[in-house]
This record gives C-alpha cells, sequence and structure tokens, in this order.
C-alpha cells in the first residue's frame, strides 16, 4: 500500500512554531514513528510553501497513489485550486488537521477542499495522520 502525506504551508516550523497550538514534536520526528507502526505501508512524504508545488504533487501522484493524507495549511481555507486538484484525481484524499479549526478563528471553519475528500479529521494533534492512515490501512 502506497500512502502520500502531503504538507502545506508552514508546516515545516512544527515543533518551533506557536507550540501551544501545533505541539512540541517535528514533523520528521513523527513520520519516524508512522513508519514504524506501519511498516506495511510505504509512507511517502512531500512539503510545500508553495501552492502550485502542492498542486503538482497531487497531479504526480494522485493517480497511482491509494491514499493521500493532505494538511494544506491555510490554503485549506483559501484555495480554490487544491480544491479542483483534488476533485480532478482518482486517488481518495483524507484532509487532516493538527489543531481543532473549529476552535480557532472564525475563517478556520470553512474548508474549500473538504467536499472533494473522502474525510476530515481534525483536532488531535499529530495523531491526525495515524487515525487518516488506520482509515487507508483498513
Amino acid at each position: 500500500m502506497n500512502i502520500h502525506i502531503i504538507n502545506g504551508p508552514n508546516l515545516n516550523l512544527l515543533g518551533v512554531r506557536e507550540k501551544s497550538v501545533y505541539g512540541e514534536q517535528d514533523f520528521d520526528s513523527y513520520l519516524n514513528s508512522l513508519k514504524q507502526q506501519f511498516p506495511e505501508v510505504n509512507i511517502s512524504y512531500f512539503q510545500s510553501n508553495k501552492e502550485g508545488e502542492l498542486i503538482d504533487k497531487l497531479h504526480e501522484v494522485g493517480f497511482s497513489a491509494d491514499g493521500i493524507i493532505i494538511n494544506a495549511g491555510g490554503y485549506t481555507h483559501t484555495s480554490i485550486a487544491v480544491a479542483d486538484a483534488i476533485a480532478g484525481i482518482s486517488t481518495p484524499v483524507v484532509e487532516v488537521h493538527i489543531s481543532n479549526v473549529y476552535k480557532r478563528e472564525e475563517f478556520r471553519h470553512k474548508s474549500m477542499l473538504a467536499a472533494n475528500c473522502v474525510g476530515v479529521i481534525a483536532g488531535f494533534g499529530l495523531e491526525s495522520y495515524k487515525l487518516a492512515l488506520q482509515y487507508f490501512n483498513k
């Protein structure tokens, strides 16, 4: 099984930025933990702060992967282009968020992506990614 995790802007700063919201752990160490917990799954990871690069990656893997887990960061709430890229691929996508976006600013309550995803997981910290992996690895 091939699962791609795609992270958007500012998620390269996990463990450094807004620790009260996003926690202390960096994503690379968490990714290593996921790979140990799911040895039967080939997990690939991509992160970019650029909208077009996220779209390019969705197009690249969106017809061959078994699943995509995306945390598009701020693009979740603003990017019709990322939403259209998800709608245009055949691979199922789960949208994840580390924080509970519904406890945050009003503009974070609306996802442009959710309607094109099989589901949304939010508010469980980095474990949101594990929950999405469990969905694909059933």
